[in-house]
């Protein structure tokens, strides 16, 4: 059973992760676009037709469920994914852990790219499951291009910086950005203890899972990790060894591109 998970860059690492360590027999192509991320601030036309295109390619290479673990490319090509690649293949999209958060938080930070605070999506996203509570949304600038680039230093005074714009008084902050999951513990150490962190890959591999089982029939797989990097097959990007969630998937990349 292939699973193909799309995004620019390592933000489908988490996601990848989780859905390695579920099911270990799932094979899962990991399609990055280092040419041309992040994608965040491209024209709406020019994601869609990139993501529309690079799920195609996923589902010539074998796919039969397509993951989108990035908030750009969910908000921006989901409906068009699903419409190219048609019912019988899957499409799972990503919606930042704003109504998990809400749910059980009544001060909340979202920590977003500057494209995702700034966007319509999100200002619905708070109007429909967080208009009872207090949110603060925080643009984490040049946060995710550090975590591309395993740039300890970026990372360290991107975060520093998202906490100096985080109220002191937060109960819970939302990764609204699938790259952030990555440095989840360097997030945790620069914050008050007791803030609760939400974030999406859990929810998405698990729905993963579901549509998976849905499809299957029995099917298996090798556990084979192959890497596109924007569309010629590659090798894990040296960044992402500096991830936890990295390492996991490494041992099932492919000999000849390890």
């Amino acid at each position: 059973m292939i699973v193909a998970l799309i995004d620019s860059g390592l933000g489908l690492v988490p996601t990848a992760s989780r859905l390695r360590q579920m099911r270990p027999e799932l094979d899962l192509v990991l399609m990055m676009d280092p040419d041309n991320a992040p994608w965040g601030p491209k024209p709406d036309r020019w994601v869609i037709d990139r993501v529309v295109g690079t799920a195609q390619h996923a589902v010539e290479l074998g796919a039969e469920a397509v993951v989108l673990p990035c908030n750009t490319a969910s908000v921006t090509a989901l409906s068009h994914v699903r419409a190219a690649l048609g019912e019988s293949v899957p499409v799972v999209g990503t919606v930042p852990a704003i109504k998990p958060a809400a749910a059980v938080s009544d001060r909340i930070a979202i920590w977003a790219t500057a494209a995702t605070t700034a966007s319509a999506y999100q200002a619905r996203l708070i109007e429909q499951f967080a208009s009872h509570r207090t949110v603060t949304s925080v643009a984490c600038h040049g946060l995710a291009d550090s975590i591309d680039r395993g740039d300890a230093d970026g990372i360290r005074t991107a975060i520093a910086a998202a906490v100096a714009a985080t109220p002191d008084d937060v109960e819970s902050i939302v990764l609204g950005c699938t790259h952030y999951p990555l440095v989840l513990d360097e997030i945790v150490a620069q914050l008050p203890v007791g803030v609760t962190m939400f974030d999406s890959a859990e929810a998405v591999a698990h729905q993963t899972v579901r549509r998976v089982d849905e499809i299957a029939s029995g099917r298996s797989g090798t556990g084979r990790v192959s890497v596109w990097l924007s569309g010629t097959e590659g090798g894990m990007p040296a960044s992402a060894q500096r991830y936890r969630q990295g390492q996991v998937l490494l041992g099932g990349v492919s000999a000849e591109h390890h």
